[in-house]
């Protein structure tokens, strides 16, 4: 969910969203519809998908970050009752959708990860630009903290999760190395002590920090995020209309290779395991490709916002 700095409204700075113009054209977004943003973050997305189905359309924007759906409700206070706000884990967007009397949708749109504002403020703890408590939750009553894995976890716990969701092949040495200088109490000592785990070597020629993947297996593991994607993407498939499309963005390989394989697993005909003679699977595809190949921003959209570089976009329909 990478943003940019746009238009101050009230006295906030609301940021401009990713793929904007590609993910209202590959939505197929007509007036009346009923839309769904399972990350509404600011409401940048959310904005423009009621814009684009007015007059009579609505959206339902579900995000985990109160902060962040407060800003977005009041962006979109013009919108009346069309936007309909809902905090909570996106995983359960069927049983709200529900709640608001909505059992199918006309698309849904999926932007992954943390926006530029969450990795910029103070107090939400995802970055190491600032020194600040070791925190990483999108919902700050969530029951996990970064706090908790890398203070509790065991050495062995701690390696795996950042070797998993960091891919960081280093991850054993970085996790001995938290261990025995536990107790760790901010954002800025646990990046020193990455970096230090590394060696100087680690920042030779590299312009990315040496605990940028730390950090982002940290955050996957406090907010719960592939499993999250994993359920949200079977969620998004039952709540579709006929005809519905579904467009994710996501940031990174892991979250990607989820997606990837859902949406082939969903569209193909048979999910027998190869060498079978006979299909046995009787599986039936819930879905149909729109884009073979990931749709990725333009050269003047990364000029404008180098952070949405890594963005990529798969597209599907509801058969």
């Amino acid at each position: 969910m990478t943003e940019f700095t746009g238009s101050a409204d009230q006295g906030s700075v609301f940021h401009q969203p990713v793929l904007l113009s590609e993910t209202l054209e590959r939505l197929l977004v007509h007036p009346g519809g009923v839309y769904l943003d399972a990350t509404a973050g600011e409401g940048g997305h959310a904005s423009a998908l009621l814009q684009a189905s007015a007059p009579g359309g609505r959206v339902l924007g579900i995000d985990r970050d109160p902060r962040s759906l407060a800003r977005a409700s009041v962006r979109l206070e013009r919108f009346g009752e069309s936007f309909i706000p809902i905090q909570g884990n996106y995983s359960q967007m069927v049983a709200m959708a529900n709640d608001h009397g909505i059992d199918r949708v006309d698309g849904i749109l999926m932007d992954l990860g943390l926006s530029s504002r969450q990795l910029d403020t103070p107090g939400y703890g995802f970055s190491f630009r600032t020194d600040e408590p070791l925190d990483m939750r999108y919902d700050p009553n969530g029951p996990l903290s970064a706090d908790d894995i890398v203070n509790a976890y065991s050495e062995e716990d701690l390696a795996n999760v950042i070797f998993r969701y960091g891919e960081e092949p280093r991850s054993r040495r970085i996790s001995r190395t938290i261990v025995r200088n536990r107790p760790i109490n901010s954002t800025g000592q646990l990046a020193s002590l990455v970096a230090a785990a590394l060696g100087p070597g680690s920042r030779k020629g590299n312009r990315v920090h040496p605990a940028t993947r730390t950090f982002q297996a940290l955050r996957i593991e406090v907010n719960d995020e592939l499993a999250s994607v994993e359920t949200g993407l079977a969620a998004a498939i039952d709540l579709l209309a006929p005809s519905g499309r579904l467009a994710v963005i996501s940031y990174h390989s892991l979250e990607d290779r989820i997606v990837k394989t859902a949406f082939q697993r969903e569209s193909a005909a048979c999910i027998c395991p190869p060498g079978l003679p006979v299909c046995v699977c009787q599986h039936e595809p819930t879905l149909n490709l729109i884009n073979r190949r990931i749709i990725r921003p333009s050269s003047e959209e990364v000029a404008g916002n180098p952070r949405s570089r890594s963005a990529r976009m798969r597209v599907a329909e509801r058969r």
